[in-house]
């Protein structure tokens, strides 16, 4: 199974992972223009989509991905208002977001990144940014990013999208219109859902496959929220929430980062709940926790199965990922990739149902610089 890495500071690194001998193997390196903190790919995975941390300005990028991440061709860039976050992308739009503003593109038939077709703005006057309240924060802001939207993800019936807003302490629900194609602007904000704790900062949402629940994980507090969908798509109901580490640790130790579920073996019901979290110092290892889902995509229990400690603090990562299921698989062990940025760690996770644990890992080495290659997040091919 293949899979790409993108760094918060340097290169893409495709890597292969072995389900028989759990090898995990550096096949590639590509140059990048910068770091990209997170990607995106196409449904058909032929293109990636990466927030780029460029200078002097930031910016969004497309590449092509040819033999299975062998061959990654740098495509185009596109400049965004702000440092960007997160990305997504359907078979129309790239959607980017990044503390007080966010775009949308147009994606043009080679797959490059088009047109600026819409710009989305988070923060009105009379606003109050629960996040800044908090002073200076360890790792520093990031250009507001740690103060403001930090994700967007589509529904799976790609009718509405999902912003999660740290400084906001809200989720933006947005309707999309599906006719939207030659520059017209696609999203109608909708709702602002409300944090359920007025510390919590949303930092990523995830919905499930039905398209009924959505997960809201929590920045400052490691929490996980659920959330019921109604049939419109954009109107969120809290259900409960779930704490993501042991209990007796303290939230404002740690920084939450990942939510996740399941590949198979039915794509369409997930079995678990992944979430992950980083020690906020260097001597605060992170956590991922697992926990057991229903078919309709709500807790079966509000105990995690598992609570397992990651080897590092993780640094700005500690980001899990779970490998997509194959045909041929054990019905009783998934693999999740998960990166760290502090040591340059990209490591494969493997659960059993009742335990995580390490199978694998590999260090990414360092730039031409000598600094240490920051793992961010990786997407499976």
């Amino acid at each position: 199974m293949e899979f790409i890495v993108g760094t918060f500071n340097y290169d893409l690194y495709t890597l292969s992972f072995e389900r028989k001998d759990h090898s995990l193997k550096l096949i590639r390196s590509t140059p990048a223009i910068g770091g990209h903190s997170w990607l995106s790919l196409s449904k058909n995975k032929k293109y990636l989509y990466c927030t780029a941390w460029t200078k002097p300005h930031p910016s969004i990028a497309s590449y092509r991905i040819e033999h299975s991440g062998r061959e990654i061709e740098f495509l185009n860039a596109k400049p965004v208002k702000a440092l960007s976050g997160y990305i997504c992308c359907d078979d129309r739009h790239v959607y980017s977001v990044g503390g007080p503003t966010g775009e949308v593109f147009r994606i043009e038939g080679d797959g490059s990144i088009g047109d600026l077709v819409q710009e989305l703005g988070f923060v009105a006057p009379d606003d109050v940014n629960m996040s800044t309240q908090r002073g200076s924060v360890p790792h520093g802001d990031f250009g507001g990013l740690r103060h403001g939207a930090h994700s967007i993800d589509l529904s799976p019936d790609g009718r509405s999208l999902y912003i999660a807003d740290i400084g906001r302490n809200c989720i933006w629900t947005f309707s999309k219109d599906l006719r939207a194609i030659y520059g017209e602007a696609p999203l109608k904000l909708v709702n602002k859902k409300v944090a359920p704790r007025p510390t919590d900062g949303p930092r990523h949402t995830w919905p499930h496959p039905n398209g009924k629940v959505l997960y809201s994980l929590q920045e400052h507090t490691s929490m996980v929220d659920i959330f019921s969908i109604s049939n419109d798509g954009v109107t969120l109901e809290h259900v409960s929430g779930i704490k993501i580490i042991p209990a007796e640790k303290d939230p404002k130790l740690y920084w939450a980062d990942e939510v996740r579920l399941s590949t198979g073996p039915d794509k369409a019901k997930p079995r678990y709940l992944y979430a992950s979290t980083r020690g906020l110092e260097a001597h605060t290892k992170g956590y991922v926790a697992v926990f057991k889902l229903h078919e309709d995509g709500m807790l079966a229990s509000e105990e995690a199965i598992d609570i397992w400690e990651t080897p590092t603090s993780g640094g700005l990562a500690n980001a899990v990922e779970p490998a997509p299921w194959q045909k041929g698989q054990s019905d009783d062990v998934e693999y999740l990739a998960l990166t760290d940025s502090k040591d340059g760690w990209v490591f494969v996770l493997s659960f059993d149902g009742k335990n995580v644990n390490e199978v694998a890992r590999l260090s990414l080495g360092k730039t031409e610089e000598g600094e240490v290659a920051q793992a961010a997040t990786a997407v499976w091919l």
